[in-house]
């Protein structure tokens, strides 16, 4: 599991660093959210989550009429999404979205896979629904369950059996919205919300040897990097042998690349 205290430390550092290869990774997820967010009204919009700023960037590029905002808990995304440069209707700041005062109330967020980590989603979601503007929307995406992610589940078949987690009503991870009907149970605060599937490439290696990419990535970002870590010598070299061959098996025109489901969300704040 991969909560706010992961983000604000490790996790959030390490992304910080590879956020080249993570806006690569989810390039394909992001013209669905610009496509979403051009058909919603809105000029106080809010980037939850914003990582290093990709979506920010390009929501701010799409839409100059607006004053958009990206927030995020990891000092480390907020200090790379600002040195990246950006337009003057865009700025960053440092905050948990569950508790963030808005300088003036939003009337739609956007997030990107950001919204699934929250300790306590209901309150999460209620606060930003009592701090929004009346008819405010809200458009996100999250990742449907790992078994419909290549990338997720063909890396877990390569692990060894680990304990289970400790139960939580409100696990956060990467899968913790798969659920349409868990998902709307944390939305407290929202109503009309719609879930559309979306399919996107999972690129995870590219350039002149895009397998050597992958295996760098992997041993930065998401489940494979723990076990490189962690794993004793022996296992370990086993494991990044399976590893390597999977991103053979995804070789494809110069990339490595997996199969991605995410959901789509849209909501209206219930107020």
């Amino acid at each position: 599991m991969t909560g706010a205290r992961d983000w604000q430390g490790t996790v959030g550092r390490n992304w910080a660093q590879e956020q080249a290869r993570t806006d690569r990774s989810f390039a394909g997820m992001t013209p669905h959210l610009l496509e979403a967010v051009a058909a919603e009204r809105g000029t106080r919009i809010v980037d939850i989550g914003c990582g290093a700023g990709e979506l920010s960037r390009a929501i701010a590029a799409v839409r100059p009429d607006a004053q958009v905002t990206g927030v995020d808990i990891s000092a480390d995304l907020i200090a790379a999404a600002s040195a990246r440069g950006h337009p003057g209707n865009l700025r960053f700041e440092l905050a948990d979205a569950s508790a963030w005062q808005p300088q003036t109330a939003p009337d739609l967020y956007a997030s990107r896979h950001g919204v699934m980590f929250f300790p306590h989603p209901p309150g999460a979601f209620a606060h930003l629904a009592a701090v929004a503007a009346p008819g405010a929307r809200m458009v996100f995406s999250c990742f449907r369950a790992a078994a419909e992610n290549g990338w997720a589940s063909g890396i877990a078949r390569l692990l060894p059996p680990s304990a289970p987690a400790p139960a939580q009503t409100f696990p956060p991870g990467p899968f913790a919205f798969a659920d349409p009907a868990h998902v709307r149970a944390c939305m407290a605060g929202w109503k009309d919300i719609t879930f559309t599937p979306v399919d996107f490439a999972y690129v995870a290696g590219a350039g002149s040897d895009p397998v050597a990419d992958a295996m760098d990535f992997f041993a930065r970002i998401g489940p494979a990097a723990a076990a490189i870590r962690e794993l004793p010598q022996s296992a370990r070299e086993s494991f990044l042998q399976r590893l390597e061959a999977l991103a053979r098996d995804h070789l494809v025109g110069g990339q490595v690349a997996f199969p991605a489901a995410a959901w789509l969300v849209r909501a209206t704040v219930d107020h």
